[in-house]
């Protein structure tokens, strides 16, 4: 008999659980139901993530306009089309140097085709992420632009319960994207338009309600052009691996280790050289950590634990003829505890912090800058895109956050955090301000966050949110900061799924 497990984690930002494959959260085995519930996707392409060779993909609602159905094709053959369309406006800045506000359209078209026979598969995924309405002055970057180009394409196999054992398997092999635990370090990202991708094998054993082991060895995928006038232009090039870069690890859950509580146990390491197209930080990183979370549940208590090392070398700067190796040790700490309210609504409060080391010195030869790597941080910091004011570096920010579900259909967020630096000599690293004589202060300033989701039905979602940024001493007198003026930042956007 198959077995399956409903594994999840949480969306802080929507307070919505996110299950299966995207997460590779855990839990209790899935109970036959009288009547079936099922978790939302997160608001992007999603579909080539829903299939899950040794879970099954009934964790998530099939869409209700489908191709696989319209089209009549066999069981043998899956064929899905999403396309996800945002508008974004910020008015005000907060970079260094920046003047005024700006606006772009995103756009996201998926194609996601999987063929199936026996234990074995082979999937291909098209991606074509591009932008309206940026200009000279908007900073475009590849993460905006990823125009007409492959994120995965792979070879697999998976054995549910190989040879008798109980155990699950699978390998995959080539182009593929990677989601761990807590999305922090290693992510397949949700709101920024581009999407990260690694050419390599991963192994993945599963003992069904107790652990789960992945071990991978990949070369991370260049997104191409990098250059800003180049993606203004819409001129293309293929991405491709980043040939002198490794990056490899190994990650084990536990679930239920006792009273609900699940754990992960981790350990990366990255090994970057420099790319044929540009020179690179060099950056030599092993970085170990830990979770421990209990899950949210209805007139029960909830939290959440992750501790983070990092230790290696880093180049000082990525200027030509630059060959200065710092000491590279950092750390970081996240901590949450919530209380999900058993009354109409299903409110969720949660207090949570995030602290993040800082001080890049290469006058004492030392780098104690924590590297967020691969991971996402929208769901904790605020909305990205052309927004993104702070990142899991240099930080040190408490926060409150309210989520609600007023209807089945309808989630609603709201977050407020204040943001410190941990060094006050090193820099607000998503803004490239510093003061290197820590006289400005430490204080950045506090964000306040809105976010509103509406599922139509499984194939049509819209979302829209807020942010503002209230600026604090440093964001206002750091040297090179734009005007004093506050930032205020507004996104609307739709999914289709097909």
């Amino acid at each position: 008999m198959r077995k399956t497990f409903n594994g999840v984690a949480v969306n802080h930002t929507l307070g919505l659980i996110i299950s299966g494959s995207f997460c590779m959260g855990a839990g209790n085995a899935i109970q036959a139901a009288e009547k079936k519930t099922y978790t939302r996707p997160p608001f992007s392409v999603f579909s080539s993530q829903i299939p899950d060779a040794l879970l099954g993909s009934d964790t998530y609602e099939k869409p209700v306009w489908n191709l696989h159905d319209a089209l009549n094709l066999p069981k043998w053959l899956s064929l899905s089309v999403e396309q996800r369309t945002r508008y974004e406006t910020m008015d005000g800045s907060f970079k260094a140097g920046g003047k005024g506000g700006d606006q772009q359209i995103p756009l996201q078209l998926d194609v996601f085709l999987e063929a199936r026979y026996n234990h074995f598969r082979a999937g291909v995924e098209f991606l074509d992420a591009r932008q309206f309405g940026a200009d000279s002055g908007s900073g475009i970057n590849n993460t905006h632009v990823d125009e007409a180009d492959f994120i995965q394409g792979y070879l697999a196999w998976a054995d549910q319960n190989v040879a008798y054992s109980g155990l699950g398997a699978e390998v995959i092999v080539g182009r593929q994207t990677l989601n761990f635990g807590s999305r922090r370090l290693i992510a397949r990202n949700a709101m920024r338009n581009t999407i990260n991708s690694f050419d390599g094998v991963r192994l993945r054993l599963l003992d069904y309600n107790n652990w789960q082991f992945n071990a991978f060895v990949t070369k991370p995928v260049g997104r191409y052009p990098n250059n800003s006038a180049q993606l203004l232009d819409g001129f293309h090039s293929f991405d491709e691996p980043e040939y002198q870069t490794w990056f490899s690890g190994g990650f084990l859950e536990k679930y239920n280790i006792a009273w609900g509580i699940n754990a992960e146990l981790y350990l990366y390491h990255l090994d970057e050289g420099d790319r044929k197209r540009s020179q690179t930080a060099n950056r030599r990183y092993f970085t170990p950590g830990m979770r421990f979370y209990m899950k949210p549940a209805k007139g029960a208590f909830d939290f959440q634990s992750e501790t983070i090392g990092q230790f290696g070398t880093v180049r000082s700067s990525t200027a030509a003829n630059n060959g200065t190796d710092l000491d590279h040790s950092a750390w970081y700490q996240h901590l949450d505890l919530g209380y999900t309210f058993a009354i109409p609504w299903s409110p969720r409060l949660a207090l949570e912090y995030d602290y993040a080391s800082g001080d890049h010195d290469p006058n004492d030869k030392k780098d104690q800058r924590f590297d967020t790597l691969y991971g996402a941080r929208r769901f904790e910091f605020g909305p990205t895109g052309i927004y993104g004011a702070f990142a899991r570096s240099n930080i040190n920010t408490p926060g409150v956050r309210v989520t609600a579900a007023p209807r089945s259909d309808v989630q609603l967020g709201l977050a407020h955090r204040l943001y410190w630096l941990a060094e006050d000599k090193d820099s607000w690293t998503t803004a490239n301000l510093r003061d290197a004589t820590g006289r400005t202060g430490n204080y950045i300033g506090q964000q306040l966050e809105l976010t509103a989701r509406w599922d139509v039905n499984s194939s049509l979602n819209f979302e829209t949110g807020y942010a503002h940024l209230f600026k604090g001493t440093f964001a206002k007198e750091a040297a090179n900061a734009p005007d004093k003026e506050d930032v205020n930042y507004f996104y609307v956007q739709s999914m289709l799924r097909f």
